[in-house]
């Protein structure tokens, strides 16, 4: 006779959203100290696809458990890719969304449906082996340094990003060592045109970031800076540019009250510019990350 799967009842429901809140409320936290706030941008440079809360979440478990990780993916998704979780290893949390439709239903045409998000697990690549006689995908990421000359078809997508703001891009030979400016006023960036072209994509990237709001006069001089290198770092990490050797910026005191909620707020804005201009860098044709696949690559707060 088949098992009957267990259904939740409500208290337990309740108890499992309440976890997810505290598990959350954890992860947050550490943003609040300058190694915290490291890990958590290194995880959203490395795992991209994966929502802002997710990326707080393994940034979280693998340092508390201290596993390396340079790709995480479902169970299933390892096999695809030529590797197999390893026996008695634990998943790390993230939180997936499923779509659930109201059983009782007045008309089919007024059909009610919500998301709401489960806990789910994935695997870092250290927790994985390779599989017998299969060709394993490499993970490494790709890493190209400033110096080189890979990337200059991004620069043409990113020019074209600008115009749909309202933003003209210009390559001029600047003096000193800015490698470029943003002027909001008159709407118009300019790029050093002696730089090496991956580095005009990362100068043309900062610059961006700037031109969708974030002005020192908005932020501050050093919040903003915060928020378009740490933007910069992410994009250029998403699209193989090294900037590993770049310190990652970070403000100590977010604020004197609701220190928690600011440095939050600034991470969502971070995460927010990062993913419009990887979007506009993106080729169309790629295949999606693991993490969408699995249904792991839109997060959120999960649902009271």
């Amino acid at each position: 006779m088949a098992e009957t799967k267990h259904r939740l009842s409500e208290v337990e429901r309740a108890e499992r959203r309440a976890q997810d809140r505290e598990r959350l409320q954890r992860a947050a936290q550490e943003l609040l100290s300058s190694e915290g706030w490291q890990r958590w941008v290194r995880a959203r440079a490395l795992f991209h696809s994966y929502s802002l809360r997710n990326c707080m979440l393994l940034a979280q478990q693998c340092h508390e458990r201290g596993i390396e990780a340079r790709r995480v993916a479902g169970f299933r998704a390892w096999l695809k890719l030529g590797r197999c979780v390893r026996k008695g290893e634990k998943g790390l949390v993230v939180l997936a969304p499923m779509l659930l439709k109201r059983r009782e239903q007045e008309s089919q045409d007024s059909e009610e449906k919500r998301v709401v998000f489960r806990a789910a697990f994935v695997f870092a690549d250290s927790q994985t082996d390779p599989l017998p006689g299969v060709e394993p995908a490499p993970l490494e990421p790709p890493s190209e340094p400033l110096t080189g000359d890979s990337h200059r078809h991004l620069l043409g997508r990113l020019e074209t990003f600008a115009r749909t703001i309202d933003f003209d891009v210009a390559f001029e030979a600047l003096d000193g060592s800015a490698g470029g400016w943003c002027d909001a006023k008159r709407r118009r960036i300019v790029v050093d045109a002696a730089l090496p072209a991956n580095a005009q994509v990362r100068v043309l990237v900062h610059e961006l970031a700037h031109s969708l709001g974030v002005g020192y006069q908005q932020f501050g001089r050093a919040r903003a800076e915060v928020i378009v290198d740490t933007v910069t770092f992410a994009v250029c990490s998403s699209v193989g540019l090294a900037v590993d050797g770049e310190s990652i910026p970070y403000v100590a005191g977010w604020g004197e009250d609701g220190a928690l909620e600011a440095v939050v707020a600034f991470a969502e804005t971070i995460d927010a510019l990062a993913r419009r201009l990887e979007d506009a860098i993106s080729d169309p044709v790629e295949e999606p990350e693991e993490g969408v696949r699995d249904g792991l690559g839109l997060g959120a707060m999960p649902s009271a």
